[in-house]
């Protein structure tokens, strides 16, 4: 019963992982960006579902939603205010910029984390569920929110796999990973190409943490932990390597759960980031390799 119970339990969490790694390698792949404020903008998207829900009585969807664009809101600020500027100083070194972005989007992440607990303290806050109820599956009773994260996470990654490999946009982004430099000989300007995709990555960084609220529930607290799961999945699965994030969410989902479980909540990270330690020493490139 209780390995049931981590099989449906890890299934959710690692789903949720994956949807939130997503976005975090597809910036990685098409800007170069590792943003280091991921778990930050998570927890402000769960936190302000949390707020406007329960301030407003809107309801959990309308909550859902304020997340979402309070996330999107999060990321264009990163990138509009954090990230272009130092891409595009002449007075920082071509070889450092990646250090001053990688700084100044985990200094901007801390500063997230320190703004939600001031206003809303670091105590844990808990989304209202998108659905009430539960089911049993095989005797194990499974909320039915649960069910829905796993299927809402999935049905996410699907969408942005039609408009990647089905959309005259989403094969920009793909050319702009792999040649930004032959892109824009074509016309194409770079600066719209970045605009998007950080603007996807809101979006799917808003549902992931507005699910994960109201799976988990979440406080300031979190930030770091989150930023350092995201940061363990797109290693372990090779930077840049959608299919390889995939695949890494699911190991590193399953690991928090069973040490969780068996071991304890409080040091579930633990064995996601030994396993990212041993990942760099042995194989470099992540499970799928570098893109």
């Amino acid at each position: 019963m209780l390995a049931l119970q981590i099989l449906i339990d890890g299934f959710a969490i690692s789903s949720l992982y994956a949807l939130g790694a997503i976005g975090f390698t597809l910036i990685f792949g098409v800007s170069g960006v590792l943003n280091l404020s991921h778990g930050a903008i998570m927890v402000v998207a769960a936190v302000i579902a949390w707020w406007v829900a329960g301030t407003f009585s809107t309801g959990p969807y309308l909550g859902a939603l304020a997340g979402v664009v309070a996330s999107l809101a999060c990321a264009f600020f990163t990138y509009q205010v954090i990230v272009r500027p130092i891409q595009n100083s002449p007075s920082i070194p071509r070889e450092e910029k990646e250090i001053f972005v990688l700084t100044a989007t985990l200094l901007w992440g801390i500063m997230l984390q320190e703004a939600v607990a001031y206003q809303f303290t670091n105590n844990p806050k808990t989304v209202r569920p998108l659905i009430e109820g539960v089911v049993m599956i095989l005797g194990v009773r499974t909320p039915l929110n649960e069910i829905l994260t796993a299927a809402l996470s999935w049905a996410a990654i699907g969408l942005l796999y039609l408009l990647v490999n089905r959309t005259r946009t989403g094969k920009t982004l793909l050319a702009a990973s792999m040649n930004p430099r032959g892109l824009t000989l074509l016309g194409v300007e770079l600066s719209s190409i970045y605009v998007l995709v950080w603007a996807i990555y809101g979006v799917l960084a808003g549902i992931a943490g507005v699910l994960l609220g109201a799976f988990l529930g979440v406080s300031s607290d979190n930030a770091g932990t989150l930023t350092a799961s995201a940061f363990s999945i797109v290693v372990l699965g090779g930077l840049g390597s959608v299919s390889g994030s995939l695949m890494a969410a699911y190991v590193v989902g399953y690991l928090e759960t069973v040490t969780a479980y068996l071991i304890s909540p409080s040091i579930r990270t633990v064995p996601g980031l030994l396993l990212l330690i041993a990942v760099v020493y042995v194989r470099p490139q992540g499970l799928l390799g570098r893109r």
